[in-house]
């Protein structure tokens, strides 16, 4: 491929590279603009590969999808969004976070390890699968909040989690060994647990355990399942089918103009299971080898590891293919872009519905979705008093710390069952 760096851009690396000294084996940037230089040459990288039209759309969505969190998070009592730390720099910087992503090629660049041209080849790469991972991550994110928008309006109510934040990131919520949901909402005639892109690992800590656990690091992961009432747990300990508990309607999200047209490798199914000590020694393998690329030596290790082959199938195949695995009761594809007649007749003959047209802001057309959700809303069978004081109090924006309202409504419970046993011993329903 032909290299994006021009002779300007050259020119700011070979001035960079006078700022550095090599010290006993260790790379030194001396005293001078040697930072601010490398800044803008990331940030010419950037406008090279990505564009400022591409960067304008992504500001534009960023807008969107901000004023949709805060629209759910107000409309269902919530205090506000958990997003993962990905999206949360990409939504802050785009930009920024873009050059991020370009720290370790340019720093090899500079110090001879990478010439022009592999330089080239990563940055581009680097710079696109991030870019469009965020971006689908940004349209995942606001069709769910409208979903919760629309909910809330509609009378539904955040009942998990109870610190009252809406969880859109899940660090370290599997290492117990289950999958919590993301939200549970309680509307007018039930609740619905709403899970973002299960089935994912679980903690383990053998080989017992991570055989258990494999069928999750290798299944299909769909974008949003919903279940009927209050689902704490998804994992499921069948040794057949899923790994996880069959849900009652799939979300599928697509923003690409011409996703129906892409496709890609579905290796993770065809894995073979490993162990938990050769899980150990390639987590050590790959720490030996960055070590010796820091430190400059040769790495010893083995040699050329086997990559495993996997299915090539068309997007809108693996959509299909999510309905058949999982069975659930409802799939709904929801499409930013019109999808062609033969792909939607493809999709529909398989028992999915395709929702196609759904612009970034156009919550509107989320209302049918809305509606088939809410008629699958299940109530509680096991009502908890304690959350259910707290969710008033949260509606009404009495803000407190959570340790607070669980011991003023413990002492109130306490007092009035005090009083209550002594109206008994009164009256004689004690012998």
């Amino acid at each position: 491929m032909a290299s994006i760096i021009d002779e300007p851009l050259y020119s700011i690396i070979e001035r960079v590279r006078g700022f550095v000294e090599y010290r006993g084996g260790r790379i030194v940037f001396r005293a001078g603009r040697a930072e601010e230089l490398l800044e803008e040459f990331k940030d010419r990288i950037v406008s090279a590969v990505i564009g400022e039209e591409l960067l304008g759309e992504a500001r534009a969505w960023i807008e969107t999808l901000s004023r949709e969190l805060d629209r759910s998070a107000r409309s269902l009592g919530a205090y506000g969004w958990l997003l993962t730390k990905e999206l949360r720099s990409f939504m802050r910087d785009p930009r920024g976070h873009l050059r991020k992503k370009l720290f370790q090629y340019t720093f090899d660049l500079v110090r001879g390890r990478i010439g022009v041209q592999e330089f080239s080849a990563k940055a581009v790469s680097a710079l696109n699968t991030s870019f469009r991972t965020n971006m689908r991550s940004v349209y995942q994110s606001w069709v769910f909040a409208s979903l919760l928008s629309l909910m809330g309006e509609r009378g539904g109510r955040l009942i998990y989690p109870e610190h009252g934040f809406i969880l859109l990131e899940r660090t370290g919520r599997q290492r117990s060994g289950s999958i919590p949901p993301n939200a549970i909402v309680r509307l007018p005639r039930g609740e619905l647990s709403f899970f973002l892109e299960a089935p994912r690992p679980v903690g383990w800590g053998d080989s017992r355990d991570l055989r258990d656990a494999w069928r999750l690091y290798v299944s299909l992961r769909p974008d949003i399942m919903v279940y009927p009432g209050r689902v704490m747990d998804i994992v499921s300990r069948s040794r057949t089918g899923p790994p996880i508990l069959r849900p009652s309607v799939i979300i599928e999200c697509k923003e690409l103009e011409d996703w129906y047209e892409r496709a890609r490798e579905l290796r993770g199914s065809f894995a073979r299971p490993i162990s938990a000590e050769e899980w150990m020694s390639k987590w050590l393998e790959g720490l030996h080898k960055g070590l010796a690329d820091i430190l400059g030596v040769e790495y010893g290790g083995g040699g050329e590891e086997r990559r495993e082959r996997g299915l090539r199938l068309k997007e809108y195949k693996i959509v299909a293919l999510y309905k058949e695995t999982f069975k659930p009761d409802e799939m709904i594809l929801v499409s930013r872009k019109r999808v062609p007649r033969e792909v939607r007749s493809y999709l529909e003959e398989r028992g999915l519905q395709v929702l196609d047209g759904v612009e970034m802001g156009d919550r509107g057309s989320l209302e049918s979705l809305v509606d088939l959700l809410e008629s699958i809303a299940k109530p509680s069978e096991s009502p908890d008093p304690l959350r259910e004081v707290k969710e008033a109090l949260r509606a009404k924006g009495v803000s407190m710390e959570e340790r607070l309202v669980d011991d003023a409504i413990k002492r109130f419970l306490l007092e009035r069952i005090g009083e209550l046993e002594e109206y008994m011993k009164k009256n004689g329903f004690y012998a």
